[in-house]
């Protein structure tokens, strides 16, 4: 046998393994989260009105991103307009507006746990630190950090000192920030990455996004991706953490929402249907993680419930935007949420609803931890039936 003949084996070989794992993989998902859910006794009612209290109006171009301070009422927006503004998101004010050097921004953080630090980056392939303290007139980058060969899609600070980036390059990058220095970079995807959230619970992983379809979980300790989600079937824009960083969120052009757990190492609820078909910029839960948000290209916010059937949507924020919702987030404390879009505005609702009855935001989780227990069980049992699909074969 030619060394062609072999390599067209192995790869027919491969080909039939996956279809057996799928098959397998399928067979052992037997249970929808809303089944699952549902056989624990009756959740508790949604109260759905979602008010919309403040209109934050002050850039004059495409709002692009945003992001919530840990003190739940400044956060921070980024704008074609070529500059950021720090906003007092109760009273409207604007406490600080900073001039870019490229009008061409993408992306937006604010530094969690002291909140004097703000960082942006875009189509100059630079990420540019500021520390709102210390900013005059004439504000400057206090560093740039300069290594992506392609646009910055993403970035967000770990702490005070490190923040991880995307970029169009198809990478991932851990800097120091006091030095400006690399300390690792994270090359597995095959496209353009445009998402990254840090695990809630752990700032050592992190979760990106790509256009590959793909979304990765990452540990800094060993500099190596740990995990690869699939189940997409067009660019993932946006991904989040779930509350207790045991999940996490993705929405993807193909206009779905999926929620994936990393103990089973798979996907555990889509969110979707007929009726939506534009792509979806960007994802949040609310603090229990009960609902999930996703802003659309068709101007939307639709609150998705975690625990219900996939296709039923929750309801859709009754205040709609003018343009593409570019981005959205929850405030830590869960009681507000900002919506950024290209028609230049940030809107911020407040959260009156949670759950009827009880204000214990732990409740979902654990009904959510239970959900995925049954979903441990099967992938368990899947991961050892592929394991004896590969013993059989001579590898």
């Amino acid at each position: 046998m030619s060394e062609e003949e072999r390599i067209e084996a192995a790869e027919a070989e491969v080909a039939s393994l996956k279809e057996q794992i799928e098959q397998v993989r399928a067979s052992k998902q037997k249970n929808t989260m809303g089944a699952v859910a549902a056989s624990k006794g009756p959740l508790r009612e949604i109260r759905k009105p979602i008010k919309m209290r403040r209109t934050l109006k002050g850039h004059f171009g495409k709002v692009y991103a945003m992001h919530w301070a840990s003190d739940s009422q400044s956060l921070v927006s980024a704008s074609q307009d070529g500059k950021l503004i720090i906003w007092n998101a109760y009273t409207t004010n604007k406490t600080n507006a900073i001039p870019l050097r490229s009008s061409w921004v993408m992306t937006c953080a604010f530094e969690q746990s002291k909140g004097n630090l703000i960082a942006c980056g875009g189509l100059d392939n630079v990420c540019s630190i500021y520390n709102i303290q210390n900013q005059g007139a004439n504000a400057r980058a206090t560093k740039e950090l300069v290594a992506h060969d392609g646009y910055l899609s993403c970035c967000r600070f770990t702490d005070e000192g490190h923040i991880i980036t995307s970029s169009g390059d198809s990478t991932c990058i851990y800097w120091d920030i006091t030095n400006g220095e690399v300390l690792k970079a994270f090359s597995d995807h095959t496209g353009d990455v445009m998402s990254v959230a840090i695990n809630p619970e752990n700032s050592n992983v992190f979760v990106s996004g790509s256009v590959d379809k793909t979304a990765k979980i990452w540990d800094l300790r060993n500099g190596k991706c740990v995990q690869t989600h699939v189940g997409h079937e067009n660019d993932i824009n946006s991904v989040t953490f779930f509350p207790d960083g045991n999940a996490f969120g993705t929405g993807s052009d193909d206009s779905t929402c999926r929620l994936f757990d990393m103990r089973s190492y798979g996907e555990v609820n889509k969110f979707g249907n007929d009726k939506i078909t534009s792509g979806i910029t960007s994802v949040a839960f609310s603090r229990s993680g009960r609902l999930m948000f996703g802003g659309y290209d068709d101007y939307s916010t639709y609150v998705w419930d975690t625990l219900a059937d996939s296709s039923q949507v929750a309801y859709a924020l009754p205040s709609q935007h003018e343009n593409r919702v570019s981005c959205l987030g929850v405030n830590a404390k869960g009681d507000a949420l900002c919506t950024g879009s290209w028609d230049t505005n940030l809107k911020a609702d407040v959260l009156v609803f949670m759950l009827r009855g009880t204000s214990n935001v732990e409740a979902v989780v654990l009904v959510f931890n239970v959900v995925c227990a049954v979903h441990i069980k099967e992938m368990a049992t899947f991961s050892s039936t592929c394991c004896s699909l590969m013993r059989s074969r001579a590898y």
